[in-house]
């Protein structure tokens, strides 16, 4: 699976280190001198309740307003210019919590030698992207993706990456390839009316996923798929193929269970209460399911008996294969493959671009 379909796990210990020894620099800096000890001199006119009270604007007052702060706000620069979802960002915002105040002082007056070295530390990045982006491309969405999501790898992976250049940078041809438009007879087919859907048959923008039922992502993109129903109404059709993964044991029973309900025109009831249950899809939880939605239950079992869909599962798997898909949840608009179908904001974005070139 490619490095950017799913992140390795993160080793924290470079940039804790930054981030103590950054600290603790700027730590030696904030020894107080006696004559910064010296409390701030009021005037006898100003009475004794000034006399009680430091005035707002002595240099004491403003010290103690930024120590309360300081931490938080070191944290937010350089979660700022490293990316909150950035290891960096999160060893910061763990090792600000243990610092004291003052420490926070110093540090945020030096905070731009921290960004700097944190642009050296990722620097085995930066050549990564620059390097596989002239190679893909730099107008490809490819590399659109790659840019955008490199900054979440941990340094020691970019230079992993870079020593196995020749593997990540077939994978990521492959899956530009892949993100090509599909052929007009391609959309036309995987449109079909051979598959549960909803919305008109005329709809200007039609939507086809490939699922498994057993995928938790698809549990998430299901919520995607009802959120386009609820939003989009008639505007959209969505069309729901079969693509169950061969390492879910009860993947294939489930998909036949759901074109069974689809013979009885309860495919969305029985799509919804799969993905309800993920962890309980046995032959048992199947016919519970069924008898709760309503079905016949003597034509239910029958079609599970005897294997009655697994040839329309297969023909989705073989359609799906066709069209590059290697995993779930797969979906397309039109000919285009959606990047992200858990994501609904920007699924929604691209329906909403996909209707205005419609002319909806």
């Amino acid at each position: 699976m490619s490095q950017y379909r799913i992140l390795l796990g993160r080793s924290r210990g470079t940039v804790m280190a930054l981030g103590l020894g950054m600290l603790s620099l700027a730590a030696c800096k904030n020894e107080t001198t006696p004559a910064e000890q010296t409390p701030a001199v009021v005037p006898a006119a100003e009475g004794a309740a000034a006399e009680a009270k430091p005035a707002a604007d002595a240099p004491g007052a403003a010290a103690a307003a930024d120590e309360a702060t300081a931490c938080t706000e070191y944290a937010d620069k350089i979660c700022k210019a490293a990316g909150d979802s950035a290891e960096a960002c999160t060893a910061t915002r763990t090792v600000s919590t243990i610092l004291p105040p003052k420490a926070c002082v110093a540090a945020v007056a030096e905070v731009q030698y921290s960004i700097d070295k944190l642009g050296d530390m990722r620097k085995p990045c930066v050549d990564l992207v620059d390097k596989l982006c002239k190679d893909l491309g730099e107008d490809t969405k490819t590399c659109a993706m790659v840019r955008s999501r490199t900054g979440q790898f941990p340094v020691a992976q970019c230079q992993s990456m870079m020593g196995d250049y020749d593997k990540v940078i077939g994978e990521l041809r492959a899956m530009e390839a892949r993100n090509k438009p599909l052929a007009a007879e391609m959309v036309t087919k995987q449109q079909g009316t051979d598959a549960p859907s909803f919305g008109p048959a005329d709809a200007k923008v039609t939507i086809v996923e490939y699922s498994d039922f057993q995928c938790p992502y698809c549990s998430k993109a299901a919520e995607t798929a009802h959120k386009i129903k609820e939003k989009y109404g008639d505007k959209v059709r969505f069309v729901f193929r079969q693509f169950p993964l061969s390492f879910h044991q009860n993947a294939m029973p489930a998909a036949q269970a759901a074109l069974a309900a689809a013979e009885q025109g309860k495919f969305w009831e029985m799509h919804d209460k799969m993905f309800a249950n993920q962890n309980a899809l046995g032959r048992e939880d199947l016919e519970k399911y069924a008898q709760e939605i309503g079905l016949d239950m003597s034509k239910f079992k029958a079609a599970l008996d005897n294997s009655t869909f697994k040839e329309k599962v297969d023909s989705d798997q073989k359609l799906g294969e066709s069209v590059g898909v290697q995993g779930t949840p797969s979906m397309f608009i039109g000919a285009e493959r959606i990047e992200n179908p858990i994501d609904f904001d920007a699924v929604s974005a691209q329906i909403d671009a996909a209707l205005a070139k419609a002319g909806e």
